[in-house]
Order: structure tokens, then sequence, then C-alpha cells
């Protein structure tokens, strides 16, 4: 006590105590104006996520990483500023890092895969698709995962990852789609007949669109019959009902007509053993 009461007198308390007095401000003036800078920070790429239409959850998400990352630099400034070495703990976060990176390598993939869906698009919730060995209609679009429906009703959690690294096929993409029907007559038919038949069909049907105009052509000759390609264009909601109409109209319309649908057949001949 005595010592204190004279480093207080002789003024030599104030000299020690002075150094660390600014330093402890500016450590502080750090972290109160580096806070509010990587509030700001955050707060700025939410604002230009939210006007370019990114999905909420991943704007949140990045909000949080950048956010949490400047804090970081904050932190680590402030206390360089006290003097302490920060090497260490600069060393001890990478090694953590890298852990944490290795033991989340498929979460990180799903994850960046994600992201990279949710920024260009190749589909959006409502559009029926086929992707990461699914076909379904997509219902939620997350970070790590995207959700679809089947057409039986069965909910399928699909990762990121398996999507975005595979093929995608998009039906809902376009306004309107081409129905590919192969229609076989026999070689006794009028192929002229047969295709006027199915041309009547589809200029009776308004659900098919005039343009571009239905093509009907022979497609090949087969082992068991003539083969028409018949090509009709629709709009892609009214895709799976014309189809299945397409079929059965055309079917009766033929066998009315005259014009049989023929079959694979395959002729068996029996030998008696001797003869």
């Amino acid at each position: 006590m005595d010592q204190l009461n004279e480093l207080i007198a002789s003024g030599r308390l104030t000299e020690l105590l002075l150094p660390w007095a600014v330093k402890l401000g500016l450590a502080a003036l750090i972290f109160v104006v580096g806070r509010w800078i990587a509030k700001m920070a955050a707060n700025g790429i939410d604002k230009i996520m939210k006007k370019a239409g990114i999905d909420a959850t991943l704007t949140r998400f990045l909000h949080n990483v950048v956010y949490s990352a400047l804090l970081i630099a904050v932190i680590i400034a402030a206390v360089d500023q006290l003097g302490i070495k920060t090497t260490p703990f600069l060393a001890i976060l990478g090694a953590a890092g890298l852990a944490v990176g290795l033991a989340l390598q498929s979460s990180l993939s799903n994850f960046s895969s994600g992201v990279m869906l949710i920024l260009f698009h190749p589909f959006k919730v409502g559009d029926f698709v086929e992707a990461g060995g699914t076909t379904g209609t997509v219902e939620l679009i997350n970070v790590f995962n995207t959700v679809m429906k089947t057409g039986d009703n069965r909910e399928i959690i699909v990762p990121n990852a398996q999507i975005f690294g595979g093929t995608i096929t998009n039906f809902s993409a376009r306004a309107t789609r081409r129905i590919d029907l192969v229609i076989g007559i026999s070689y006794d038919d009028n192929i002229a007949k047969a295709k006027q038949i199915i041309e009547n069909i589809l200029s009776a049907d308004e659900r098919i669109l005039k343009e571009p105009a239905p093509v009907i052509l022979v497609l090949e000759l087969g082992a068991s019959s003539v083969d028409l390609a018949v090509r009709p264009w629709v709009r892609k909601e009214n895709y799976s009902a014309t189809r299945s109409d397409l079929l059965e109209n055309i079917k009766t319309s033929l066998e009315d007509g005259g014009c049989s649908l023929p079959y694979p057949q395959q002729d068996v001949h029996l030998y008696k053993a001797g003869e």
C-alpha cells in the first residue's frame, strides 16, 4: 500500500497506466466501430440480395456468415491493439476451420450446390422436373436440399449436390411441349387414309396448337407394321391429358376407318421326329 501511495505521489503510476489506458481505449474504439461496420456491410448485402430476388434462406445465411467473419476480424484487430499476440489464435482458428470443413465436406458440397441452384434458377418452385434421379414437382428449394412431390403424392428430399452435379430436365421451362406418338398400321392399310384420319382427330382437338403445325409422317417400316410419327404441339399444362386422349381416339378412329393396329407376331412350326 505504501508503494502504491509512493507511485501515486511521484506521478509514476500515471506514466505506467496511461499507455495501457490509451491501448484499451483504442481497442474499444476499434471494436465498437468495427462491429458497426460489420453490421452495415451485412445489412448492405441483405438489401442487394433482396433486390436481386435471392432466396430468403440464402440471404439470411450469407448475412450471418459475413457478419460473423467481419466480427472475428474486428475482435482480432482489437486484441492485437492491446499488444497480445494473435498469431496463435489465428493458427488455432485455421486448424479448427480445416477440421470443420473436412467433417462437413458433404454438407458444404450440398450448400454450394444449393447456392448455385438459387442463383442460376435452372428451375423454380412449381416446376415439373427430372433431377437427382427423381421426377416430380418442386415444392421447396432449401440451401442444402430440394423437396419434390411425385405424381403419387410422395415427398422426396434430394440433396442439392446430386441435383446440380447431374442432368436437369425441366419439363415446365417452356410454354409449349411436343407430343411424340408412334402409331403402327398394317402393311395392307392405306397410308394416306390413315394419315387423314389422324389429321382429322388433331384438327378437331382444340388443345392442339396451330403453330407450330402438327406433323404426321412415315417414321419407319417396321418388322410387322408401318410406323407413323404423330407430333402435335400443346401447352405444357395440357400435355398429359391430351396425349392420353389422342392415343385412345386414334386407336378407335383407325379401327372404325378400316385400318388395323398390328402387334408383333411369331410363327412357330412343329415337326415330328423322323419326318
